[in-house]
């Protein structure tokens, strides 16, 4: 190989470099939908009081405990478990909440299953369940 082709070469690699990135944001995208494209009515915000008792609607929801509950910002600290619908790891995070009705309805130490979904490029807590019995 020439001397003089080594530029072409770096150059390839780093379009390669580039691209790979963006293919792969492509295809999260294919299989992550936007949630602004979900119907509004598939996601209700709401409280409810399951005793510790999993179901299978239970599935789409995360594990949580609320760390602060934050009247005046319309916000919630929760420290969560992964978030498999955001593709996120564990982590304490504070999350706004879909209808501020909610933010009433729980206190700080609770353990809770959620969904929080991504609205408008911030993260929102759509539905709430307290587990009474300590559930898991």
């Amino acid at each position: 190989m020439k001397t003089a082709q080594y530029p072409n070469l770096l150059k390839a690699a780093l379009a390669l470099c580039l691209a790979a990135p963006l293919s792969a944001v492509q295809a999260n995208d294919a299989h992550h939908p936007a949630t602004a494209a979900t119907p509004a009515s598939n996601s209700g915000a709401g409280v409810v009081s399951d005793g510790g008792n999993a179901s299978n609607a239970d599935a789409a929801l995360s594990d949580g405990e609320i760390r602060k509950v934050d009247k005046e910002q319309g916000k919630l600290t929760i420290r969560h478990g992964p978030l498999a619908n955001l593709d996120m790891p564990p982590m304490t995070m504070v999350f706004r909440v879909k209808d501020p009705a909610l933010l009433d309805q729980v206190a700080a130490g609770e353990k809770i299953r959620f969904r929080a979904e991504k609205i408008e490029g911030q993260y929102v807590v759509t539905i709430i369940r307290k587990l009474t019995n300590g559930g898991t």
